[in-house]
């Protein structure tokens, strides 16, 4: 027997650490799965995404609201272009983000995304989306960010989703650490400003 038999407090204390170290290890786990549940299924306002349009279009609208956020501290201005647009179930939009940043140095972000309500999440499909990549903008720059979409059809067959007729989309743009290329040419910048002066 390589374990001897425990009783009374001692035992307690192995099955309460092997608990722990069971619920630390699965803690691991469910970020990943929780990420593709998500998307598997759009719990959560998580969409979908495709390499092309719906092959299939209604004559139903919906109406797209476009929400915008920035983490705190992220330094850039972030709006959408246009607040909402309708359109078809099925029909491929095109809509437009604006950010700013306002600094004197290069900033990266990424944004994160959500679908409200969360019914529309898993029919709400991204062919293009600003939000697949990193983006850095230079000291004063402004740029349009597209985000090419459209509604499944399928949401007409859902048992909540058919009575979905707004669908927000929402943004939140986060502050990363820059690509190394661009941290360090800024980096050369700098010390080349050093010697200068």
């Amino acid at each position: 027997m390589i374990f001897p038999r425990l009783k009374g407090p001692k035992r307690t204390l192995v099955q309460t650490v092997a608990l722990v170290a069971a619920m630390a290890s699965l803690s691991f786990a469910a970020v990943p799965f929780y990420d593709w549940f998500c998307r598997a299924t759009g719990f959560g306002g998580t969409t979908s995404v495709a390499k092309a349009g719906s092959d299939q279009i209604l004559d139903q609208t919906v109406k797209v609201r476009f929400d915008a956020s920035l983490e705190q501290g992220m330094p850039w201005t972030f709006k959408p272009v246009v607040p909402s647009m309708e359109i078809r179930i099925g029909e491929t939009a095109l809509a437009y983000y604006e950010a700013s940043n306002p600094t004197n140095r290069p900033v990266a972000g990424t944004a994160s995304f959500n679908v409200f309500p969360y019914a529309a999440g898993g029919y709400f499909t991204k062919i293009e989306c600003f939000c697949f990549t990193e983006q850095v903008l230079q000291p004063g720059e402004t740029v349009q960010m597209p985000v090419s979409f459209y509604v499944d059809p399928a949401i007409v067959d859902d048992v909540e989703g058919r009575f979905v007729q707004e669908i927000v989309l929402s943004y939140t743009f986060h502050e990363t650490p820059l690509p190394e290329e661009q941290a360090a040419l800024t980096t050369s910048a700098v010390s080349n400003a050093g010697a200068v002066n």
